[in-house]
């Protein structure tokens, strides 16, 4: 396929770049920073002539796409104040979702956020693992902006059923290098209760993007993409018995497994998590 990052700079947009060109696709990567390169276009997405422009085509990189993975936003709350984080990722998100189907692209696969699940979880969620089936609490402008990207995501596809949209609901995004502070976490589970101990590793990330790639499915889903063990080092029973011990378990937890259930991204994209900061740290 040929294939547009936006975010293509960014800490998972590197690693979705690279693991895509391995797979053996043609890969733009677009961002409004980054240095100059014969695969790569700065575009600022929160201007939609320069979006639907790169979208349908850019001299010397590509004359049209099979695909569109938009990674391209202010990555969490507090980065901006939380007005400029509104604005820059709803302008950016529809800017790529409205050119996208104006140039005919009509495969989308994007990161929306495991920040709809209620994060940082002042208040307990309502059952362990935690999946897609509970509704979306936003708890902060960023989170507000990801649950209205999945809206505008289902208003769209309703419209078009040629269309397919993917939201990858991603956990903390984390590279071998941030793995040397993960033992840490053990010696105050506070640490790491606001995502319920979760994180996924880049290039597990990039794995569910290709996949949701692959699996081009007419219509919005949203899946949660996380590691496949928590960030702590006891077993995951324990950890909710102490940390969320109101919350009732759906079902047994084993070993060190998450709490964020991956289980639909499974057993409909094929997702497959191999990595794990127990291997690094």
């Amino acid at each position: 396929m040929r294939i547009a990052v936006t975010g293509a700079t960014g800490k998972l947009g590197r690693a979705v770049v690279s693991y895509l060109r391995e797979a053996g696709h043609t890969v733009i990567g677009l961002d409004v920073v980054g240095e100059r390169g014969p695969g790569f276009t700065r575009v600022d997405f929160t201007d939609y002539g320069q979006t639907v422009d790169a979208l349908s085509s850019i001299d010397d990189r590509h004359s049209g796409l099979d695909a569109v993975v938009h990674l391209a936003a202010a990555p969490a709350g507090g980065i901006l104040p939380d007005s400029q984080t509104f604005h820059n990722n709803m302008s950016a998100t529809f800017n790529v979702f409205q050119a996208a189907r104006r140039v005919g692209i009509r495969t989308i696969v994007y990161a929306s956020s495991e920040t709809l699940l209620g994060i940082p979880f002042e208040t307990d969620p309502p059952y362990l693992p935690l999946d897609e089936e509970y509704d979306s609490r936003p708890e902060s402008m960023y989170a507000v902006t990801k649950h209205l990207e999945e809206e505008l995501a289902r208003k769209l596809v309703r419209w078009d059923d040629t269309l397919s949209i993917t939201a990858l609901r991603f956990s903390n995004v984390m590279d071998v290098a941030d793995y040397a502070a993960f033992p840490a976490f053990d010696a105050d589970p506070a640490l790491r209760r606001w995502n319920i101990f979760g994180y996924i590793d880049t290039r597990d990330g990039a794995q569910a993007v290709l996949r949701a790639l692959e699996a081009n499915l007419p219509g919005f889903a949203a899946y949660i993409i996380a590691a496949a063990d928590t960030a702590m080092v006891r077993d995951s029973a324990g950890l909710a018995a102490e940390v969320f011990p109101e919350v009732p378990l759906t079902r047994e937890l084993s070993g060190r497994e998450t709490m964020l259930s991956i289980d639909k991204a499974r057993r409909v994209l094929g997702y497959d998590p191999k990595h794990s900061w127990r291997d690094h740290a």
